[in-house]
């Protein structure tokens, strides 16, 4: 039977709550892969398998298992008989005509009634190798690793391990609702925020009807490629040009940044309570640009009940680009665009900006009135993988350890 095996890592310290969050990947997968004809995805003592129909390009599979949060590594893996013999032909079989050097065999027990010890069938196995291919075995530094997995009812084999991007199961944290710009900072908060198993809904503040529609475009391409992981979105698309001309005609312009980002904080927390998350999340990285010093930051956090968090408060440009290039959504991000955060932006905007010189600016607004006005006029985009997906059920919340 040819499958993928799939291991994970932070899932097995959950104690009495392993079942629950190990579940929460089987469904995952099981949304993830159906349009590719997997019909079963089984959870394993300790791994998850997933069998494959034999027509199955590995690639398609690959490339989409290393998107899902939760997996610490997989394979593509061939399940043989509980002996010996049976697994030393199925691995001659396949390691020979392939191009090696040395090798190692590494096997693991689930199963511990089996009657060799791990080191023993490693040792059967290798001269079995070494016999047939005339290879050397080297533990330190293999060209090729065969690694046997023995569990109650029969035993896998593969030849090559890949990488998962590790963390939790989307979804087993709840919802969050990111403030997504189509730069490179936002997106990859909203990642790691999905890589700690939270739901992302993404809320993108634009320009109209003063710019064009570039950045709505370039946020959906984004979150497009976003949804590979969660495999379910929803956008909110917020005219937010109508407000910032009434906060520039009511505000002193070196004020105008923080008083925006306190409007937006509103707005997303309606959306965010409606939509029944429990955080907002932002892109924000201590000191980048003016709203991210401390003390704007926190002007702007006063303005929302619920939590703001913020993934890359401690990273640099140059870290956060990396991510972005890890994730896939670098090149869309440093497309042009115009963006609202540019519309009706001073010259010299405040950097110590002092909470009571705000609150005092604010009261000659009508802030439930613009609040009304960003909620109503929003637009909502759904985006699904794979597409035509139906929505995936919502998880209940996991038990404490």
């Amino acid at each position: 039977m040819r499958c993928a095996i799939i291991h994970y890592h932070e899932l097995a310290l959950k104690g009495r709550n392993r079942p629950f969050f190990e579940q929460r990947l089987v469904q995952h997968l099981r949304h993830l892969l159906r349009d590719l004809g997997v019909k079963q995805v089984d959870a394993l003592t300790g791994r998850i398998r997933v069998t494959l129909p034999e027509s199955l390009p590995w690639d398609s599979v690959k490339r989409r298992l290393a998107r899902v949060f939760g997996v610490a590594h997989f394979s593509l893996a061939q399940s043989v008989l509980l002996d010996v013999e049976a697994m030393k032909s199925a691995i001659g079989q396949a390691v020979q005509g392939l191009s090696f050097n040395a090798f190692r065999v590494s096997t693991k027990r689930a199963d511990k009634r089996f009657p060799l010890t791990s080191i023993e069938l490693d040792r059967e196995l290798g001269a079995h190798i070494c016999r047939l291919t005339g290879k050397k075995v080297s533990l330190g530094s293999p060209d090729l690793t065969v690694a046997v997995e023995v569990l109650s009812r029969e035993a896998y084999f593969s030849l090559q391990k890949e990488a998962g991007p590790g963390g939790l199961p989307v979804g087993i944290s709840g919802k969050v609702a990111c403030l997504t710009s189509g730069g490179i900072d936002s997106p990859v908060a909203a990642s790691r925020m999905m890589k700690r198993g939270c739901r992302v809904l993404f809320i993108h503040f634009h320009g109209r009807p003063y710019v064009s529609r570039a950045s709505e475009e370039k946020v959906r391409e984004i979150v497009q490629l976003l949804t590979e992981y969660q495999l379910y979105s929803r956008l909110y698309l917020i005219p937010f040009g109508e407000i910032q001309r009434q906060i520039v005609l009511g505000a002193p312009a070196a004020f105008r940044v923080v008083l925006y980002r306190r409007m937006m904080v509103r707005i997303a927390e309606e959306l965010a309570r409606q939509e029944r998350c429990w955080a907002l999340v932002t892109g924000d990285s201590l000191g980048q640009v003016a709203s991210q010093t401390p003390e704007n930051l926190s002007v702007v956090e006063e303005a929302a009940q619920l939590p703001i968090l913020r993934p890359l408060i401690g990273m640099d440009k140059i870290e956060i680009t990396e991510q972005a290039h890890r994730i896939g959504t670098f090149e869309t991000s440093i497309e042009p665009d115009q963006d609202c955060c540019k519309l009706f932006v001073p010259p010299h905007p405040s950097t110590r900006t002092h909470l009571d010189s705000i609150r005092k600016i604010e009261r000659g607004f009508d802030l439930p009135a613009l609040v009304k006005q960003g909620v109503e006029q929003a637009e909502v985009a759904e985006f699904r993988f794979p597409l035509n997906a139906p929505p995936p059920v919502p998880a209940r919340p996991a038990a404490r350890d």
